[in-house]
């Protein structure tokens, strides 16, 4: 009631009925790939596209971002598969990786390392190809899936993209 402009959202919340999701582009284009740290013979892509890992080896996982246009509030979550687990290069007992690099060489401002996946966040986010890369160690065997990473403008998420299953 009253004088004055109502805005309102309307959202839609899924889950999909197969876990094998193909890559999606609505503004972002994501790939993500895997790749040995210490031997050559720990990460293997398959014929069928699938990936073998050695356990307790260690995982560079690097996923790359497409973006045509400037994006404001931009996040990039890469949900790991069971079976890994994120190694902190700044802590202490650590091993190096190679891969410590300053925040201020970095596209994005602040980033999370949680159990089951990994965040990336930016204010503003200019055209270009941008990686973000992390390590993890394959820590149990079996068969997992690893759900498709997403890059998404939080405050337009009509705006994203998404890899492929692995």
């Amino acid at each position: 009631q009253g004088a004055g402009r109502l805005y309102y959202r309307i959202g839609l919340k899924y889950a999909p009925k197969n876990l094998n999701l193909p890559s999606a582009d609505y503004g972002f284009e994501v790939t993500r790939t895997y790749e040995a740290v210490d031997d050559s013979e720990d990460v293997r892509r398959n014929t069928d596209g699938s990936w073998t890992i050695k356990a307790g080896s260690r995982v560079r996982i690097k996923v790359q971002m497409v973006n045509q246009s400037n994006r404001y509030h931009v996040a990039l979550v890469d949900y790991l598969p069971a079976g890994f687990e994120t190694i902190n290069p700044e802590l202490a007992n650590s091993s190096s990786t190679g891969d410590k690099t300053p925040n201020f060489c970095n596209w994005f401002e602040h980033q999370n390392l949680r159990d089951n996946r990994t965040e990336a966040f930016c204010a503003l986010l200019n055209p270009g190809v941008w990686e973000y890369k992390y390590v993890v160690r394959a820590t149990t065997l079996g068969n997992f899936v690893a759900p498709p990473a997403k890059a998404e403008e939080m405050y337009s998420p009509e705006t994203f993209g998404r890899s492929g299953t692995d």
